[in-house]
């Protein structure tokens, strides 16, 4: 049986560590050259000493002034010393060889020089160990193991600590000598599995044990037990079983772990690139810009793969990655790519996640769809409590328990945008809605000359909107003051669709020009320009509807006062908003919310604040400045 740490000191440790020397024996090739305690070992198949006799052990407690923990106690009556712990500590104490290190290695001066005056206990404990540990190797790789009498558990079991001066890593710690061995067990397992060089297959009761681990856990993922999953995987991962990593990184990519997470083995096989490429890939890109990185990770893929993974990098950087898959799933990723086109996240997911039952792996080491992730327009629909739902999700034919849905991101109406904690915009946010007409029919409506010959732009997000054109027009707004906005585009509703700026030009109410009337041509339009939140220096709130190009009424409030054109219908009436210079701020929620009641309209907050859509360059929102009118420069691309 593969040993599993329970925390308790009943142990069986002959049995352990009879199949540790046993597996170990039948590793080594013939020819390997052995001293002659390690030929005497792979004889009798053990790779301990003699056990220790009580009075040894009790003779070793008063030299060293301590009584032992007890998983090291009752090992030590079944060795008293073990050969090769792992692949760098050649030859563990026993009772007469354990001492206090006292500061042999240097360690502590080492890690108290870098200790923070204001260091918490815990870290000076951690630099202390290197003084009053007890020394348990003998013969290493440059590797210390010592167990620290400070560090004690409810059970009475020491901590151990280890360092190796030829890993980058800081100390490790192991919450007793038996969780240690157990490690060790696996890290011979881990070195033997990955070994080439002309080594005997490496197949024993633990491999097989853990394969079958393995394959259990690939039908509880596909069942929808993803955490079941993970940690038969995770287990197998620590013994280096082949599939085991790759398999439990398809899970780690869906929670967001991506860290790590490069699907070893399995992303250079041609039968899963269209799958585990895109994800890879998009992490790189995102976190790196050394494209050796990236073939270093794909090293054993042949030139054929690289090249697709090239292409693959290039669409990504360049936002035009588009994930297809086969079947009924993959025409719900179509249907899920246009609603998300046009903001409707939560109508995407929900056709994700309910065509997911009828996806089909591409192999045996396929445990969910994954491509889609990397998707510019698909990606951001995934959250952490989604990602659960989806993993969750019985796929691939097996019978599972489908979960429940999770909540909707979208809340409805409009005050959402009153929210101080978004962090939305900096001057506040401005936007067209439009009544019976779908988003391709906006740039005919608010577009340039050029936006109404080109239509729709790609997905982007509102940020990189701004960013395209300010970088477009050296930081400032066209001529100056054109102020003509990259604005991104959606559904505002089940009639209405929606362009919005999310980094607008400064308000300047003497020049300002709705764009209301030209967008509502047989129909109606109706814009707000706001900022109340206190980020600018001036609160304002624009409102303005038309209906068959012409504006019917208007408001604004700005520099404390109210100006209207127009009979303001009466549920948008200011003078019930609007009581008194001071209360400006709080008005903006109220007004938010009943212009999304009276129009029956709302914004897609998903979409807007982590999603991408596509976006159209807006004709001017200002007139030209007047002979001798100051013009505003605006230039920041912050």
């Amino acid at each position: 049986m593969v040993t599993e740490n329970t925390g308790t000191t009943d142990f069986d440790w002959r049995t352990f560590l009879l199949r540790w020397s046993g597996e170990w024996a039948d590793a080594l090739p013939d020819d390997e050259v052995r001293d002659a305690d390690d030929e005497a070992a792979r004889r009798s198949r053990w790779l301990g000493l003699p056990p220790a006799s009580e009075e040894r052990i009790a003779a070793m407690e008063e030299r060293l002034g301590r009584r032992m923990p007890p998983s090291y106690r009752s090992f030590l009556r079944v060795t008293d010393g073990w050969r090769h712990a792992g692949g760098f500590v050649w030859l563990l104490a026993g009772t007469a060889d354990a001492r206090w290190h006292d500061n042999e290695s240097g360690l502590a001066d080492l890690f108290e020089e870098y200790l923070e005056e204001d260091a918490e206990p815990e870290e000076r404990r951690e630099a202390g160990v290197w003084r009053r540990g007890l020394q348990l190797d003998v013969e290493s790789d440059a590797t210390y193991v010592l167990l620290d009498p400070e560090d004690v558990d409810e059970d009475g079991e020491w901590a151990v600590w280890t360092w190796a001066s030829w890993r980058a890593d800081a100390p490790e710690r192991y919450r007793s000598f038996r969780a240690f061995m157990e490690a060790m067990f696996r890290e011979f397992h881990s070195l033997r599995a990955c070994r080439t060089d002309g080594v005997p297959e490496f197949v024993n009761a633990t491999t097989r044990e853990l394969d079958a681990r393995v394959e259990e856990a690939r039908g509880d993922a596909l069942r929808g037990d993803w955490e079941r999953a993970l940690k038969k995987l995770d287990e197998a991962k620590g013994y280096g079983r082949p599939r085991a990593e790759g398999l439990g990184d398809q899970i780690r990519r869906l929670l967001g772990l991506t860290y790590m997470a490069y699907f070893r083995e399995l992303v250079t096989d041609p039968r899963y690139a269209s799958e585990l490429l895109p994800p890879l890939v998009a992490e790189h890109a995102s976190a790196s810009h050394d494209d050796n990185v990236l073939t270093f990770h794909l090293r054993g893929a042949d030139e054929t793969l690289m090249s697709r993974a090239r292409a693959t990098l290039e669409q990504v950087r360049a936002d035009t990655y588009r994930y297809t898959a086969p079947g009924p799933f993959g025409e719900a990723v179509e249907r899920a790519r246009e609603l998300a086109g046009r903001g409707d996240t939560d109508q995407a997911w929900r056709a994700l996640i309910d065509a997911l039952p009828l996806w089909q792996p591409l192999g045996p080491d396929h445990l969910a769809p994954l491509g889609w992730v990397a998707d510019p327009l698909l990606g951001p629909l995934l959250t952490p409590e989604r990602s659960r739902e989806f993993l969750s999700t019985p796929r691939g034919g097996r019978p599972g328990r489908t979960p429940s849905p999770t909540p909707g991101l979208d809340p409805p109406g409009l005050d959402w945008l009153a929210d101080r904690d978004l962090g939305t915009v900096r001057g506040g946010y401005r936007f067209v809605l439009v009544e019976g007409v779908t988003p391709e029919d906006l740039p005919s409506r608010l577009g340039d000359e050029d936006a109404r010959d080109a239509g729709l732009g790609t997905p982007t997000t509102i940020w990189d909107a701004r960013h395209r054109q300010l970088r477009g027009t050296g930081g400032m707004s066209s001529s100056g003051s054109a102020d003509r906005p990259v604005m991104v585009v959606g559904r505002a509703g089940d009639d209405w669709s929606f362009a919005f700026d999310g980094r607008p030009d400064p308000f300047d109410p003497e020049r300002f020009v709705s764009p209301a009337a030209s967008a509502s041509a047989g129909t109606r339009a109706v814009v707000v320009w706001a900022d109340l939140s206190g980020r600018c220096d001036e609160p304002f709130f624009h409102l303005s509807v038309a209906r068959d190009g012409v504006e019917e009424y208007a408001f604004t409030y700005a520099e404390g006062e109210l100006r209207r054109t127009g009979d303001v219908t009466p549920a948008l009436s200011p003078d019930g908003f609007f009581t008194s210079a001071g209360a400006a701020t709080e008005a903006e929620r109220p007004l938010l919310r009943a212009v999304a009641e009276h129009f029956g309209v709302r914004l897609p907050r998903h979409a807007l604040l982590n999603g991408r859509l596509h976006t159209l360059v807006s004709r001017s929102w200002t007139r030209p400045p007047k002979d001798g009118e100051a013009v505003f420069m605006w230039g920041t691309l912050g």
